[in-house]
């Protein structure tokens, strides 16, 4: 049973492989955001990528969020920013159009914000264009190569660090969600993604692992519950 999880899985997901519906797209937008709210990625931004940023003290910043998806980590961002009396700079980059548009609908009320059409391996950014580079559940599509190339394009836009948030491949994420998540979750490609995206997820090693290939520095890999790595890096 275990062998499934003892190597990342390279099979695709129906994201990755275009085979859905517009209508399936927007169901699987709506369904993302209320998983990554029960599952914790705002929770594991609360706790990694914010207290860098205020560590370090700044009264203003910019970030990049690599396949920014809905933008609500942005959203988060902007918030956390505007109750610091933090002047932020949030940019979204999405290569998908439906996703870029989406991001600018829905953060009107939030200036500081803006989406931009790109490819995450092709940066569309001059070298060290903002303090902090993120993404989120965004790496585990890629293959170990291109993540690599990933990390290597994201530090090189980043001046300070580079954050990524992703899934721990652990076994009890992935029957958890494959049976009692399945209760909650009518969209296909939630449903069926999700389990996948798991298997493609990282163990720590291999994360951290990725990072020194990408040239980062001062690489370290922390489990934040319930089940996501955060990897934090600095430029050499």
């Amino acid at each position: 049973m275990f062998d499934l999880f003892r190597q990342r899985s390279y099979e695709l997901e129906h994201l990755d492989k275009g085979d859905y519906t517009p209508e399936e797209y927007e169901g699987c937008m709506v369904e993302l955001r209320r998983v990554n709210r029960w599952l914790g990625d705002a929770r594991a931004l609360s706790r990694s990528v914010l207290p860098g940023i205020e560590r370090d003290g700044a009264r203003e910043f910019s970030l990049l969020d690599v396949g920014a998806g809905t933008g609500e980590l942005l959203r988060a961002v902007a918030r956390w920013a505007r109750e610091r009396k933090m002047k932020a700079r949030l940019v979204g980059l999405e290569l998908n159009e439906r996703s870029a548009l989406g991001i600018s609908e829905e953060s009107r009320e939030f200036e500081e914000i803006v989406a931009v059409r790109g490819d995450a391996l092709r940066l569309p950014f001059d070298d060290g264009a903002f303090d902090y580079v993120m993404c989120s559940l965004f790496t585990h599509h890629f293959r170990d190569e291109e993540a690599v190339r990933l990390l290597g394009e994201m530090s090189r836009a980043a001046r300070r660090r580079v954050y990524v948030i992703d899934l721990h491949r652990h076994p009890v994420a992935y029957y958890f969600y494959t049976t009692v998540g399945r209760l909650f979750l009518h969209n296909r490609l939630i449903r069926e993604d999700g389990a996948l995206s798991i298997l493609r997820g990282f163990v720590p090693r291999e994360l951290r692992r990725l990072a020194e290939r990408a040239g980062l520095s001062r690489a370290k890999v922390e489990r934040c519950f319930p089940y996501r790595l955060v990897l934090s890096g600095s430029k050499n």
